[in-house]
Formats: structure tokens, sequence, C-alpha cells
């Protein structure tokens, strides 16, 4: 587990660069989920995602260190949060994108100054491009989440949970290659260990559920989810440990699910939230829980979708 005491230190950090993103609510969400719920709107963040507050805590780090160029593997999110606070800090980024990368995502990653360079369809083959170049280059290399200044500053949302939401009694937290979760879980399970924390994760990228019933990390073949941000291969080597020992429940939602939760949070909060981001809600919605009449959080993870995508995910 990363400790309360670095996950305060990466608030520190990061605290003149992130916004502390709202709390919505919405009184149909609450009928539909037969919960109290509430949203944190992490699709608000600089950088449409959460990925600026782990993005932020390690590249700062590096800067300090003397780096003058940091290369990412990402989908996308991780990719624009690394460019952006590399842009800010004066230096270079490369960001390694699978083939099938979101065009809003990489048009972003590139008017924050990033490098795109396009390799595979799998975290699996990006991550040993990403090394290579970095080593190649003389960069730092920026994992997507197997780090604790990474988890830890992803943490820092599990903390302004705790702070926004007094009595909360569940979070449902999207579930990729770990980190968001595994910084979550970390920072509520210290805070107070009698919040449930669950993950959901994609049916079509359910390599973490694979993994918790294995015991043991499990790698899966490329996904076709529409949850792109949630396209991992195969868990963290550190956040797996931690979300294996520490999350009360992992579960899995359809494609329908997911595109369904997108179209009921623009329908009942006017929120534009993307597939990653809005499979907690998912989650919550399914009732595969097990949850209800819980004062319960819901984080929307990101908001990074081009209008056609979402015109299309509506119609879905």
């Amino acid at each position: 587990m990363i400790g309360m005491d670095k996950i305060r230190e990466a608030a520190e950090e990061i605290g003149g660069i992130v916004h502390r993103t709202p709390v919505l609510t919405s009184m149909r969400l609450n009928e539909l989920a037969g919960n109290e719920v509430y949203l944190k709107g992490e699709h608000l963040q600089k950088t449409g995602t959460f990925k600026i507050r782990g993005a932020s805590n390690k590249v700062l780090k590096a800067v300090r260190g003397g780096a003058s160029h940091v290369v990412a593997a990402s989908s996308g999110n991780h990719g624009q949060a690394v460019a952006y606070i590399a842009g800010k800090s004066g230096i270079q980024a490369t960001i390694v994108v699978p083939e099938d990368a979101s065009p809003v995502k990489i048009s972003a990653i590139e008017a924050y100054g990033g490098r795109v360079v396009r390799c595979g369809l799998t975290s699996a083959e990006r991550i040993p491009e990403a090394l290579r170049i970095a080593k190649e280059s003389g960069g730092v290399f920026v994992p997507p989440y197997d780090d604790p200044d990474i988890i830890a500053g992803q943490g820092t949302t599990g903390m302004e949970i705790i702070s926004q939401v007094p009595g909360c009694e569940a979070v449902f937290v999207p579930v990729g290659g770990g980190g968001l979760a595994a910084g979550i879980v970390c920072a509520i399970k210290q805070l107070n260990p009698d919040i449930l924390v669950i993950g959901v994760e994609p049916e079509m990228a359910d390599d973490t559920k694979r993994s918790l019933e294995a015991g043991t990390r499990v790698a899966i073949g490329p996904s076709g989810t529409i949850a792109d941000g949630l396209r991992t291969s195969i868990p963290g080597e550190l956040t797996f440990p931690i979300l294996q020992k520490h999350l009360d429940l992992l579960i899995t939602v359809s494609e329908k699910e997911i595109a369904e939760a997108c179209t009921i949070l623009f329908q009942a909060s006017k929120q534009v939230v993307e597939p990653s981001g809005a499979v907690s809600v998912a989650g919550l919605l399914s009732g595969k829980s097990g949850i209800a009449g819980r004062k319960t959080v819901a984080v929307l993870s990101g908001g990074n979708v081009s209008p056609q995508g979402f015109s299309e995910i509506l119609k879905a």
C-alpha cells in the first residue's frame, strides 16, 4: 500500500497544477441506482481526466532531478497529461500510442506539444517501445500506472472524496491498468477502512478480473471495448497486489451497459463523459455489486471523447 504520507506529499506537489474537481448530484440517477449518488467529476479535470494528477507528480519530480525529456506509453489520456505538464515545465515529451488510438486524443497530445509515436495495439507492445525510446534518448519514462509516484498522485482523488462527501459508504472506480483504483483504495482504506471500494472493468478488457480469479497477473489480447482508456492487456506489477489485497469487489460491465451509462449521465446530469469514465456509473446501475440505499460515489474518470464519437454512443 502507498502510505498517506506519500499521497499527502503528492497533493502538496500538484496542488498548484490540478483542479479540486467538483462533486455532482442527480435526483434521477439516485432513483435509477437506488442509492444516494455523488459523481466525482474528474472528467472536468485539466486535460480532461484524472491522469494529470499522477503525471504531474512524476514529471515535476523528474524536472527537479534535471530531466529535459520525458517519454510515456498511453492509449491517450495519460499521454495528454504528460505532454501538458512537460510543456508547462519547458521540457520535451514523446508519447507512444496504439495504432488505433482515438484521433481526438492524438490531436490533444500534439496540441500540448507532445511528439506522437504509434506502436501496436496493446500496452504490452507500447510500454517496451516507450522504454526503448527513453533509454536511447536519455529521457525519463513516465509509466501510465505502475509507479509509486503515479499511484500516489491518483490517490489524491480519494483524499478529495473523503473531504467532499462526508459519510460516504461506497466508491465505484474504473479499472484499467489499476493506477486510479490503487491510488483511491490506498487513500480511502487508510482514512476510513469502512468505506467499500468497488472496481468496475469492461467485460471486453477483463484482465484484472481474470487475474483476481487466478490469484496472479493474467495477460489478455487486444480489446475493442468502447472504453478505450481501459484497454490494458495485463494489470500492473505494483497496482495488482494493492487491488488484490484491498479492493472490496470487482465487477465487469458490458458494452451496452457502458453506452447506457454515458447516455444516462448526459440526460440526467448534462455531463459529457467518455466511456472509460462512465464505467463506474455502469457498474453502479448494473446492480451487480449488491449495494443499495448507500451514500455512494462514482468516479467519472474522464471526458475526452469527440462529438462524433459521443453522438454514436448516444445512438447505441
